[in-house]
């Protein structure tokens, strides 16, 4: 049994570890530094870490609904170029199933060699399924969504002084942002520098906002 390839894009984690970090900031954002005691603490620590764990489950969940629809896409095509008339239909099917700029560099020799190496290949299963790797997958999608905000809440573990903790967590949160942001310029072709500045201001606009309309 071999491992998963990549269970997330690039952007795709970028993207996780952002939506995981306005939660637990949300969370965080909401406890009163004046007021709260050690259980308003222990409630804020399990429910964010309860409401990652939950988004991590649904990511899982929704990366098996991925690969079933990418295996049936690419199932759909091969079928289509088995079962084209004319060459001109297996071209199209081929075409649609690739990047614009793929399709654009290839001449219809090339989607014809194509078809005739797909038509060749031996009979398909009727229906997409998924294998031990896609579980594996999105066990890793849960773990990486569960694990990656962690350390904007482990600083209320280790102090009792809820002002020194939740200081600690925000620059923690500001510091994850950032490193997203520089991170989602480098894979988009942005300026990472930039771009993670603006990560850290989206990221805590958009924890306000989750705060103010209760979330």
């Amino acid at each position: 049994m071999r491992l998963p390839q990549r269970a997330l894009e690039p952007i795709e984690r970028i993207s996780e570890v952002l939506f995981g970090l306005i939660m637990v900031l949300t969370a965080t954002g909401t406890l009163s530094v004046v007021n709260a005691g050690n259980p308003e603490i222990k409630t804020m620590i399990l429910g964010a870490l309860g409401c990652n764990l939950a988004w991590g489950i649904i990511d899982g969940g929704l990366y098996l609904l991925g690969r079933i629809e990418d295996r049936g896409r690419n199932l759909m095509t091969l079928r289509a170029v088995k079962q084209a008339v004319e060459p001109a239909a297996a071209r199209r099917a081929i075409a649609d199933a690739l990047p614009e700029p793929i399709t654009a560099s290839l001449a219809p020799d090339d989607l014809d060699l194509i078809a005739r190496k797909l038509s060749q290949l031996t009979e398909s299963p009727k229906r997409p399924g998924l294998a031990a790797e896609d579980w594996l997958g999105a066990a890793g999608v849960c773990l990486w969504v569960f694990f990656s905000t962690i350390p904007v809440v482990i600083p209320f573990l280790f102090t009792n002084d809820v002002r020194l903790a939740l200081r600690i967590s925000n620059i923690v949160a500001i510091v994850l942002l950032f490193v997203c942001g520089y991170a989602f310029g480098r894979s988009s072709g942005l300026s990472p520098w930039p771009t993670g500045l603006v990560m850290v201001l989206v990221g805590i606009a958009l924890s306000g906002i989750a705060i103010a309309l209760g979330g």
